[in-house]
């Protein structure tokens, strides 16, 4: 089943988000790209996705500024994609996103782990609240609030405070 979100919601962030990382190729695309692959070449043959289909996601991710596109060689030029900034900030989603995949395996089930480069030990990932530590996966405790540029129908769906939500 499709998830349909209104991409011409663009006040919310969920929806800005998914409007560029939503479709399964785009995160398996930079997935990759983490990996180290830079290369036309690289993508297709590791995804076996169509040269056409590629071609659409790798010109969206550089439309939206996620990959950078540069020449590697001149004679045919040739080019790679490279992670800007604001694609390698999306690293700790892909990351959360397989974490939450693996925890419904058990460790014998699981084709991919996140270990520590150095000690080669499996880490379990979880998001946190920088500022106390604490992990973020619970509902009660952590709510969606309206921000300082909410629209009137963005602050009645999120008040502002807990005092307001009653």
């Amino acid at each position: 089943m499709a998830i349909r979100v209104r991409l011409e919601d663009r006040e919310c962030p969920l929806s800005t988000t998914v409007g560029h990382v939503g479709e399964w190729w785009t995160l398996l695309l930079l997935h990759d790209a983490f990996d180290g692959y830079t290369r036309f070449d690289q993508f297709q043959e590791n995804l076996g996705i169509s040269s056409s289909m590629l071609t659409s996601r790798l010109k969206a991710l550089v439309a939206d500024g996620l990959l950078e596109r540069r020449p590697y060689q001149t004679n045919p030029t040739r080019y790679e994609y490279v992670l800007t900034e604001l694609g390698r900030s999306l690293r700790p989603v892909i990351v959360a996103l397989a974490a939450w995949g693996n925890a419904r395996l058990t460790p014998e089930q699981r084709s991919m782990i996140l270990v520590n480069a150095s000690t080669g030990e499996e880490v379990e990932p979880v998001v946190v609240d920088a500022s106390t530590g604490r992990r973020l996966d619970d509902a009660a405790d952590y709510v969606f609030a309206a921000g300082p540029a909410a629209s009137d129908a963005m602050r009645a769906r999120y008040p502002r405070t807990p005092q307001d939500r009653t």
